[in-house]
């Protein structure tokens, strides 16, 4: 069999959900990473009708089963990959199933990424609970970088919703980690730690709900570090797309209350490029 590998192109393996409708997880990931000039494979933890914020009736499927024969099948034709991703995972056994994954196809080469995707708005996710918090700490450990929002830096750290973002980011026990969803005064933003080097950035805040932009930051945050971008310029270079995903989408409110208009964006620089 003819070698998938050494194209010259990085590959970047997703391991997250796909809402079919909804911009969030693979649905963000893989065109935002893709126009980074990155190839993504989907390894999809579950599929749904549509993501779970604001949507009634909606129809998942576990696909853990599906997970580990893909991996098997990968094994068999040698697959490499140069990032690993990480965002949702519906069962502590597939965020086990993710630790092996790591274990057996990165090396010191591969860049690591782990959303750790447990909860918002001060609380956790209600399909989770503290087995999900321990399980997602392990997976931490074996990360580049992690992506936390407030919410998910507490939960990991056991702290309370109210602790300062910054002593969150003190007890967050990683090699990398940015802060999302930061809030100063009427500004939201960032604050991360890079192996002790530590950098905020804000942003105005719009007093708007919306769903995905985690998912968006994290994206582009993974296609700036894959083009040979420092931490900190992969950061700035991540807040300013997700903060020109978010204008755009609040001039489609309040149709477009679902997820980022984050394609204006790609389209805009598209056509810069």
């Amino acid at each position: 069999m003819v070698s998938i590998n050494g194209t010259g192109m990085k590959r970047a393996v997703l391991i997250n959900d796909l809402s079919c409708i909804g911009k969030c997880s693979l649905s963000v990931a893989m065109p935002i990473i893709s126009a980074y000039g990155a190839e993504t494979v989907p390894l999809p933890t579950a599929i749904l009708s549509t993501h779970t914020g604001g949507f009634e009736n909606y129809v998942v499927r576990d696909m853990t089963e599906e997970m580990s024969a893909f991996i098997a099948h990968w094994k068999s034709i040698g697959a490499g990959f140069d990032c690993i991703y990480t965002g949702f995972f519906c069962s502590v056994e597939q965020m086990k199933l993710t630790e092996q994954f790591i274990r057996d196809f990165s090396d010191e080469n591969t860049l690591v990424i782990v959303d750790p995707v447990l909860g918002d708005w001060g609380e956790l996710y209600g399909c989770f609970s503290d087995s999900h918090v321990e399980a997602m700490r392990s997976l931490c450990a074996l990360a580049d970088v992690i992506t936390p929002n407030v919410t998910e830096a507490a939960l990991l750290t056991g702290c309370g919703i109210e602790t300062p973002a910054d002593e969150l980011l003190k007890k967050l026990n990683v090699r990398n980690a940015v802060i999302t969803g930061v809030r100063s005064g009427e500004n939201i933003g960032y604050l991360a730690d890079f192996s002790g080097n530590r950098i905020s950035i804000e942003k105005e805040y719009l007093p708007i709900r919306l769903h995905g932009t985690g998912d968006v930051f994290a994206s582009s945050f993974c296609g700036e570090l894959l083009n040979g971008k420092s931490y900190r310029d992969a950061l700035i270079g991540a807040a300013d797309f997700c903060a020109e995903s978010i204008e755009e989408t609040s001039k489609r409110l309040p149709a477009h209350w679902y997820g980022l208009a984050f394609e204006d964006v790609l389209k805009r620089r598209m056509k810069l490029s």
